[in-house]
């Protein structure tokens, strides 16, 4: 009888054969030339994300070169899972459904992985085949790319937790350069984050990126969809992009320019196409009912838990007037993030929102009105909405609730009273561009008594939040890892 290794060999000489013939079939299509058997259409082009990981289930997001047949393994990283024997490697790989990569989704693809250890670190990798390999998948497939990720603690572990985020990638001309492409990704990992969160513009569809001084691929605004896939592919490509996601797991949410600049969903024409693109190209998970709800929520242990805003898809005009009826959220999201965060039992409660909370964010002729929660003197702006948000945190007195900003291009830190009483209720921690211009740090609107304890513009950077129970830690860190800004935050108790 054959031995493993035996059979193996005999599966892929077979294979290589069939390959072969099906090459040297004349095409069905008059004036193609037949495919050749040396295409590798099973390489993965763009990396390897892991992303909206749990303490039990995470997904997996590669793209291909072609159509394939593809498959996730992964397993425990044995020499760091607390409580494994030194050097164990007894742990059996995990395997996702088998999936096929097509170009109805751009040769892209997200593998979902479920019974996953709490708190583990795990190490994965993309196995493809050409399509039709089901019977002997694992007998021929090939290792296309590898990657690596930590689920979050159980709801009841105390764990410190480190992480980082930012926003706004390759905008007004500062696009793809170097070899890097895009070098602050590396100072990220280098700070060695258990995920990252990002709050948007992570294409600019509607702006050219101009060769050179960028990299070519991205001179052209976005219009239809394989255009904003490009930009999508443009990205994804810079070197220290792909180190960081297949090394750190994400939590992505869009912004305007993942369509175009101050977009309101439900009145633009382009946001379904931008929509499509972004859950081609990220590891978001949607509810099967409701396949584009972009809006969900993380718990990471008893201290974190993680609240993310979809503030593009059911917003208001921003050229209305601010007022009860107008709405950044929409009811059903709205109600969402008050129930959560009434419901919430996790020390801190993180709102990431892309857009800040009393920074006036002026609109244009093509797109008049205020495009961030404040109001502006025209009277536009979302203030309203967020004033009954901050209602409830104050009626129900949840503690130790801090807003992930993003979106104005600088780095800035408030703390806010809305009821006058000398305590802080909440913070505001904004951070960005990771590549864009720079834009010029300004004091926040007055109307819910913040006090700002940073501000800081002119260059590139990213937030980094370490949280060990009571204990904050919020740094600001620039392009080239120096720290522009420390501080300590105490959680406050009941009251």
């Amino acid at each position: 009888m054959l031995g493993f290794l035996g059979l193996r060999l005999q599966a892929l000489a077979i294979h290589a054969l069939v390959t072969l013939l099906l090459s040297c079939t004349p095409s069905s299509k008059p004036g193609l030339p037949p495919s050749s058997p040396f295409t590798d259409q099973t390489s993965v082009t763009h990396g390897v994300a892991a992303g909206d990981v749990t303490s039990d289930s995470a997904l997996v997001w590669f793209r291909t070169a072609g159509p394939v047949l593809a498959q996730v393994e992964w397993r425990a990283d044995s020499d760091i899972v607390p409580g494994s024997p030194p050097g164990s490697n007894s742990s059996e790989f995990g395997r996702s459904a088998l999936l096929k990569t097509t170009n109805e989704r751009d040769f892209s693809a997200t593998a979902a992985l479920h019974g996953l250890k709490p708190d583990t670190v795990y190490r994965y990798r993309v196995l493809t085949a050409d399509v039709g390999a089901e019977i002997d998948f694992h007998m021929i497939a090939s290792e296309a790319a590898t990657g690596r990720f930590r689920t979050a603690p159980s709801h009841d572990g105390s764990t410190p937790t480190k992480f980082v985020w930012s926003a706004d990638l390759g905008g007004q001309q500062r696009c793809r350069q170097g070899q890097a492409g895009y070098a602050i990704f590396d100072q990220m990992l280098q700070a060695r984050p258990e995920f990252a969160v990002l709050l948007g513009d992570l294409i600019y569809g509607d702006e050219r990126c101009a060769s050179p001084p960028n990299a070519p691929g991205s001179a052209f605004r976005a219009t239809t969809l394989e255009q904003f896939r490009a930009k999508h592919r443009y990205q994804r490509g810079a070197p220290a992009v792909k180190r960081f996601l297949a090394s750190v797991p994400v939590y992505a949410i869009w912004d305007d320019h993942d369509v175009r600049n101050n977009f309101s969903g439900p009145h633009d024409p382009l946001m379904p196409i931008g929509r499509q693109v972004l859950l081609e190209y990220w590891p978001i998970r949607t509810p099967p009912e409701e396949p584009y709800r972009l809006y969900r929520k993380i718990r990471r242990g008893a201290d974190l838990e993680l609240f993310i805003l979809d503030t593009r898809q059911y917003r208001s005009r921003n050229a209305e007037p601010d007022g009860v009826s107008k709405t950044m959220l929409g009811a059903a999201q709205r109600d969402w993030l008050l129930d959560g965060l009434r419901r919430s039992t996790a020390l801190w409660k993180f709102i990431a929102t892309s857009v800040p909370l009393s920074t006036p964010k002026a609109g244009t002729r093509l797109v008049p009105g205020n495009d961030s929660w404040a109001r502006a003197a025209d009277g536009t702006g979302f203030h309203a909405e967020l004033r009954a948000i901050v209602s409830v945190i104050l009626a129900h007195r949840i503690r130790n609730v801090v807003w992930l900003a993003a979106d104005v291009h600088f780095a800035q830190v408030n703390a806010y009273d809305p009821d006058g009483d000398g305590f802080a209720d909440f913070h505001e921690f904004i951070a960005g561009p990771l590549s864009a211009y720079y834009g010029t740090p300004v004091l926040p609107d007055s109307a819910l008594g913040p006090t700002t304890l940073y501000r800081g513009g002119g260059f590139l950077n990213f937030g980094v939040v370490t949280v060990d129970g009571a204990t904050l830690r919020l740094e600001v860190i620039d392009q080239t890892g120096s720290s522009r800004f420390v501080h300590t935050f105490v959680a406050q108790g009941p009251t």
